[in-house]
């Protein structure tokens, strides 16, 4: 059965189920071995032209998939087996919570895109630490995407950071520090200058693993370049732009809570990665994340300035093939212009 098959029978379920479900198969053929040689040869792509020593990390391709994905820490095997070049799990919470009512999360079939409303539903830090410990040594790099519990006031929310960054330094190669999900009440209002220099400062005295803040798309350009630079200044090594928007005139079709992704904020995304990217290209590692699905957008965004790229609607959309489909396809269009290697290319058409 091809994907558009099985994806005609996936969309037939409530979104939520249908990704419960996929998950369940993607865990036992984890525990395949035949189902294991079979994905990595029809879903993997390997080329030195796409590799890169970043952060202290051999990234075999730049192509990720985003938080959000999987929360749980459960995928991290199965996942790796799909060609990507490093992974995310969370983000999750130091305590378990159930996140938002159901239903909340939808999809937008003719844009192309996603709007959820999740809230950080999650197993909690003693039951994910559980997992990490077991698929730990992974084979590609991995990004714990950590938040604040719902219930956990604003004034408080550096001890939850804190609390996560000390337990689970051992089992990621970096921490992504999710303030800007739009589906944590006032969770974006930690978007300031005083609380990303405090949280920051905090952080590199709890992991010498490297620090990823990842912002909204929903600000003005000064103001994005305003907090990622405070967030360089105050030890991040790398920026992700951006998280899901919640700019509802983008669809006439979209809900009234819960963030786009996907198509819908592909302009958006690449408009504040610009931004951005004019401003801080040589101060920090750059990750492009917003409706990327296909190797002409994801090559347009590194010669922007983009190290990595993080994808996540359009693997619903397009299935397993999408990332082999984008670093073969990428490949052959860095060749086709000269460049011996990914490195060469990025931030190439910085003025």
């Amino acid at each position: 059965m091809n994907y558009e098959n099985l994806k005609s029978l996936l969309f037939k379920l409530d979104p939520e189920c249908a990704h419960n479900l996929a998950s369940v198969g993607m865990k036992i053929a984890k525990n395949t071995p035949f189902l294991n040689d079979y994905i990595k040869k029809s879903f993997c792509y390997e080329n030195e032209i796409l590799s890169q020593n970043l952060l202290g990390l051999k990234f075999a391709n730049p192509l990720g998939i985003g938080g959000g994905f999987d929360k749980n820490a459960d995928l991290i095997k199965p996942l790796s087996l799909f060609g990507f070049g490093f992974l995310e799990y969370g983000t999750f919470t130091p305590k378990a919570q159930f996140g938002n009512e159901k239903p909340r999360l939808w999809r937008l079939i003719d844009e192309k895109s996603l709007q959820n409303a999740m809230g950080f539903n999650n197993k909690g830090a003693n039951a994910i630490l559980k997992q990490v410990k077991n698929a730990y040594p992974y084979s590609v790099p991995v990004f714990a995407n950590i938040g604040k519990n719902k219930l956990t006031p604003n004034d408080d929310a550096l001890k939850d950071y804190e609390i996560l960054a000390q337990n689970f330094s051992e089992f990621c190669d970096g921490f992504v520090i999710n303030i800007s999900s739009p589906n944590t009440p006032n969770l974006r209002d930690l978007q300031s200058e005083s609380f990303i220099s405090e949280l920051f400062s905090a952080l590199r005295a709890k992991s010498s693993r490297p620090l990823l803040l990842k912002i909204a798309p929903d600000m003005s350009p000064s103001t994005a370049v305003r907090l990622c630079d405070c967030a360089i200044n105050n030890g991040a090594k790398a920026l992700i732009i951006n998280n899901t928007s919640i700019d509802y005139s983008l669809s006439q079709n979209a809900k009234s809570r819960g963030g786009l992704s996907g198509e819908l904020i592909k302009e958006k995304s690449r408009a504040l990665f610009s931004a951005v990217a004019r401003e801080l290209y040589s101060k920090a590692l750059l990750i492009s994340c917003g409706g990327i699905s296909d190797a002409k957008d994801a090559l347009w965004r590194i010669k922007q300035g983009a190290s990595l790229l993080e994808i996540f609607t359009a693997f619903i959309y397009q299935g397993p093939s999408l990332c082999k489909n984008i670093n073969e396809n990428l490949a052959q269009m860095l060749k086709d212009e000269g460049f011996s290697n990914i490195s060469q290319a990025i931030g190439a058409d910085i003025a």
